[in-house]
């Protein structure tokens, strides 16, 4: 993305897309667009699904063992933010997206890069009882990887989008258009991203949908609590 395309947005928007992309750009630009052994399932309601009966089990009992190992180490570097929205904030996490559909709250922090399985980008919490709940852990990429970064991950896919400082967010195919404020709400303009793969790791919320469902029917009825 060219800083002319973003100009007219002004000076803190336009540094404020950049470090979110330059974050992005940074973190996958190793990302290739052959699928390996990934499959691919829906984020955005409006995407099909497309099922994969390879994903549905772990192919080896090696397998187990690395995706055991690895579920314990996310959990362990994570339990500080499961139930404590406010850590997770002070850390470098803010909202940007509000309560999404069978998913949840979404909290980024740019800061956050390259994949390490305790260090997720993206936090998705439920809003249970007056309560937030680390539901699950997230990672995106510019393109599908060519090889899973968890065994047998799959993945799902979010549009491009301008996103807003309370959490709104509009789908926009380039950062130029962006409105400055929110429609409704007219908070300010934080950062637009291009296409993105996603993949959820479902290690806080029990998933019926499998540990990297992109969405959880288990969610929905608790996030307006």
């Amino acid at each position: 993305m060219r800083t002319s395309r973003i100009a007219k947005l002004g000076a803190w928007t336009a540094v404020a897309t950049l470090a979110v992309t330059g974050w992005l750009a940074s973190a996958w630009g190793s990302a290739t667009d052959s699928p390996g052994r990934a499959g691919v399932v829906a984020t955005d309601p409006h995407v099909t699904r497309d099922s994969n009966p390879q994903m549905s089990s772990m192919s080896s009992p090696a397998g187990t063992t690395a995706l055991a190992a690895d579920i314990a180490a996310a959990r362990q570097a994570t339990a500080k933010y499961a139930t404590n929205l406010a850590k997770a904030k002070a850390d470098g996490y803010f909202i940007i997206t509000k309560m999404m559909p069978s998913m949840g709250y979404h909290f980024l922090n740019p800061k956050v890069s390259g994949f390490n399985v305790r260090k997720p980008p993206i936090l998705v919490y439920e809003h249970v009882a007056g309560r937030w709940q680390l539901g699950a852990l997230e990672w995106v990429f510019p393109s599908m990887p060519k090889n899973p970064p968890l065994p047998n991950a799959t993945f799902g896919f979010f549009p491009a989008a301008c996103h807003y400082a309370d959490g709104q967010f509009i789908p926009d195919k380039t950062a130029s258009t962006c409105p400055k404020q929110a429609p409704h709400s007219h908070a300010k303009f934080t950062f637009w991203h291009p296409d993105l793969t996603t993949m959820h790791f479902w290690i806080w919320y029990p998933n019926p949908d499998g540990l990297y469902g992109s969405t959880n029917p288990l969610v929905t009825p608790f996030n307006n609590g």
